[in-house]
């Protein structure tokens, strides 16, 4: 992939966006809502600035990975802004008990994540942005124990309409608010 650092190998650019990214994400400061479309392409535009120039930027592109296929272009801006409507109409889950945000969360993230409005990177900034809003709702969040391999298998169940891997995911990410 085409990237501003001109590394041609793909280990090796694996390795630097990792490093870079997690590194950009360090910088990032949480911000009060609303959350949107526009909040999540800056996100992502802050986490993969120093990568791609096309970081922040919805894809021009339909992708799919393996039986997955996401939102087509044509429809990215529609899907996302109905369903970031319905979280700002949800108030952004502020004020639900613990395992109603859970439910809440499975549910928005496994319809954000059909949206996948970048070529690279949606995973990460997709975390960020719930990161914000969990701590909108007065929780911390860690998603450090989950691996890569029990995100992707809760995403596909999402798919297809199966949130509770997702519900899983952040029932053990979430942390009980300080007293």
């Amino acid at each position: 992939m085409i990237n501003k650092l001109d590394i041609n190998d793909d280990s090796q650019f694996d390795e630097a966006e990792r490093q870079l990214s997690e590194l950009a994400v360090l910088d990032i400061e949480f911000e009060e809502p609303p959350y949107d479309l526009h909040y999540w392409c800056g996100l992502h535009g802050k986490i993969f600035g120093d990568l791609f120039d096309w970081a922040g930027e919805m894809r021009r592109i339909d992708i799919s990975k393996g039986q997955t296929r996401f939102c087509a272009v044509s429809r990215i801006e529609i899907e996302a802004n109905k369903i970031f409507i319905g979280l700002s109409n949800d108030d952004f889950l502020q004020g639900l008990e613990r395992p109603a945000l859970i439910t809440q969360l499975a549910e928005y993230y496994s319809d954000l994540n059909v949206i996948h409005p970048f070529r690279e990177g949606n995973g990460r900034s997709q975390r960020l942005l719930f990161e914000h809003l969990i701590i909108n709702c007065g929780y911390g969040v860690s998603f450090e124990k989950i691996g890569v391999q029990e995100w992707l298998a809760a995403n596909v169940a999402g798919y297809h309409s199966n949130t509770r891997p997702l519900a899983d995911i952040f029932e053990k990410s979430i942390l009980l608010p300080a007293k």
